[in-house]
């Protein structure tokens, strides 16, 4: 069994405020180092607020937030982050994007360009180097913005609906595409998504949070063997764990009459 790299008892997260907003309540859960764990969820159940939390953004208001065995208390060392939105900056070349964390931490960037030529390789960027975020699509932005979370080699990576803003067909290659990355990274991964195909075919676990205020009401392993093509969406073995879950959200009244997850 794997250590654990993220540990979460009992944490809680209210917003004060003359509403008080309790977004999070009990949370429980252990994720071991070199997990893919996609967290599901409707929306504002809390799963971006956990994610934030655990990258030190937030501060939680209860409970207990570990990252290898240390209490997160802002910002830990050793994480990358990715969000909906590229975020990348537009007067930098993608090169000088991807370096930006190294140059926040005060590295020598010179001594890291031969790790930015191997994430440029591996995601297919390494002629768009010298573009500029305005000459790439939109999932070309998103690996640029995977290679700038991944060049100062953290052990965690927590990504916030990614592949939210792109479209189906481009989601379905970055899903693929991020399946590869993390195979050849070996990052522990924390994904957060509103998506239960989705969730079943970058996971290893699924963490399937209620609506708010936010808990892990199921977890659920994915007994799929990897590396998962695409394909695999299309078995039986699939479409039971996609049906357990489409299950357990009809049971909250979560789903529309397309079988959606609603807010």
């Amino acid at each position: 069994m794997n250590p654990v790299q993220v540990s979460a008892s009992g944490v809680s997260k209210l917003y004060a405020g003359p509403r008080g907003v309790q977004a999070l309540q009990s949370v429980d859960a252990e994720i071991g180092a070199g997990q893919f764990v996609s967290i599901l969820g409707p929306s504002g159940c809390g799963k971006s607020t956990f994610l934030r939390c655990l990258a030190g953004l937030e501060s939680i208001s209860g409970g207990r937030l570990q990252i290898a065995g240390q209490d997160v208390q802002g910002p830990p060392d050793g994480i990358g982050i990715v969000f909906q939105q590229h975020a990348l900056l537009e007067w930098r070349s993608i090169r000088d994007n991807i370096l930006l964390p190294l140059e926040f931490a005060g590295k020598p960037v010179a001594e890291h360009a031969a790790k930015v030529d191997h994430l440029l390789a591996m995601t297919g960027l390494k002629n768009f180097a010298h573009s500029y975020p305005r000459e790439l699509s939109g999932g070309m932005k998103q690996r640029a913005a995977i290679c700038r979370a991944l060049v100062d080699d953290p052990a965690l990576l927590l990504m916030d609906e990614p592949f939210g803003a792109l479209d189906a067909l481009t989601r379905d290659q970055m899903n693929a595409e991020l399946q590869r990355i993390w195979l050849a990274t070996g990052n522990t991964v924390i994904f957060v998504t509103h998506g239960i195909a989705e969730a079943v075919f970058l996971g290893d676990e699924v963490l399937v949070f209620s609506p708010r205020p936010g808990r892990v009401a199921h977890r659920l392993r994915i007994d799929l063997p990897r590396p998962r093509p695409l394909a695999v969406r299309e078995t039986p073995e699939f479409g039971r764990y996609v049906g357990e879950i489409r299950e357990l959200f009809g049971t909250m009244g979560l789903l529309d009459e397309k079988g959606a997850i609603t807010s």
